[in-house]
């Protein structure tokens, strides 16, 4: 401010051409430059610095922002693809695990028949053992009582031998 005033007061002083003073010029224009340079060194040098640190700061999240949605649109067809993978497994363990119910109920229904024919068999076999019980217990019955009827139709007793011989015949006869 006192340059000014300096420059101020010399002008009115020197009383130049149509009020231009060439020394109160270079004094304004020293002053200009000296007050630029000041600027210059201590005031747009950090600010200059400071916004092309911003502008990086800007353009590297510009960047990471890119990187970041294209990493994330990865991950997403990454994700797809194993959600996918997922499915196809899970189905396949679903399709084996019918195949082997299956499989299972038709070997547990081959052994259910094989058992069931089994118990059929002894089964018959069973019968046809009581069956010739029976057979034998009635024609020891039959002999008995044909035995019995004998004696009361012929009026005697039958020895053992004629009497089992008198049956054989009759049954055989009976057979025919």
């Amino acid at each position: 401010m006192m340059l000014t005033t300096f420059a101020a007061e010399s002008t009115e002083t020197s009383g130049g051409i149509l009020g231009f003073s060439v020394q109160a010029f270079v004094i304004q224009l020293l002053t200009f430059v000296l007050v630029f340079l000041l600027l210059k060194k201590f005031a747009f040098k950090p600010i200059i610095a400071m916004l092309e640190k911003r502008r990086q700061t800007i353009e590297d999240g510009v960047l990471l922002g890119e990187q970041m949605e294209k990493r994330m649109k990865h991950l997403e067809g990454e994700s797809e693809a194993v959600i996918r993978e997922a499915r196809h497994e899970a189905d396949r363990i679903i399709a084996n695990a019918h195949k082997e119910s299956r499989e299972i109920a038709h070997k547990s229904e081959k052994s259910t028949k094989a058992k069931a024919d089994a118990m059929l068999k002894e089964a018959h076999e069973q019968i046809g053992e009581d069956s010739e019980r029976a057979r034998r217990s009635l024609e020891k019955e039959i002999v008995g009582l044909v035995s019995e009827a004998t004696e009361a139709v012929v009026h005697e007793k039958v020895d053992a031998k004629k009497d089992s011989e008198l049956i054989d015949n009759a049954l055989k006869g009976r057979k025919k």
